[in-house]
């Protein structure tokens, strides 16, 4: 067996054990993470804002988020929603062209936000 096939099988095997709900969180907080660059909230907000791909970050995070939440507990998901409404917020701030309310990122999925 090749190393690199070694390496994709230990990877495959660790991710087995790894419960779903700490998979879900991780993935919701790369998207909040990303979203929030996105919306200006990083070291350089000139440089690295962008909404259109904010939107997009936005909405696949409240999909995941609303989606999940049946089946995480409040404990993991409340601070899920609360990160979700505090970039939702944040593109709305940004946005030199604001979306009419509930219209805007992620809002199909959660609600209007203001």
């Amino acid at each position: 067996m090749s190393e690199q096939t070694a390496e994709s099988t230990n990877e495959s095997r660790d991710i087995s054990e790894v419960p779903a709900v700490e998979v879900i969180n991780t993935v919701a907080i790369h998207l909040l993470s990303a979203a929030a660059v996105k919306c200006g909230l990083a070291d350089d907000p000139a440089a690295q804002t962008d909404l259109d791909e904010a939107r997009k970050l936005i909405n696949a995070l409240a999909g995941l988020v609303t989606a999940a939440a049946p089946e995480i507990s409040d404990s993991h998901a409340r601070p899920l929603r609360d990160g979700l409404r505090s970039v939702q917020l944040a593109f709305r701030e940004a946005s030199s062209i604001p979306d009419a309310p509930g219209k805007g990122p992620g809002e199909k999925f959660t609600g209007s936000v203001i």
